[in-house]
């Protein structure tokens, strides 16, 4: 699994907005147009776009 980090609350809104349950996922890569985001439990990733 990639070693990822709590997000900040507008890493949150973003994650939400893509439909996703933010405290169910971690940042391991965030770019000025991307965030790059690891599921806690399972691994799977997924990139959004903010």
């Amino acid at each position: 699994m990639k070693n990822g980090k709590n997000p900040t609350l507008k890493q949150k809104k973003a994650i939400h907005a893509a439909g996703f349950e933010p405290n169910d996922w971690l940042i391991f890569k965030a770019e000025a147009h991307r965030l790059h985001i690891v599921h806690r439990t399972s691994g799977r990733t997924a990139i959004i776009l903010p």
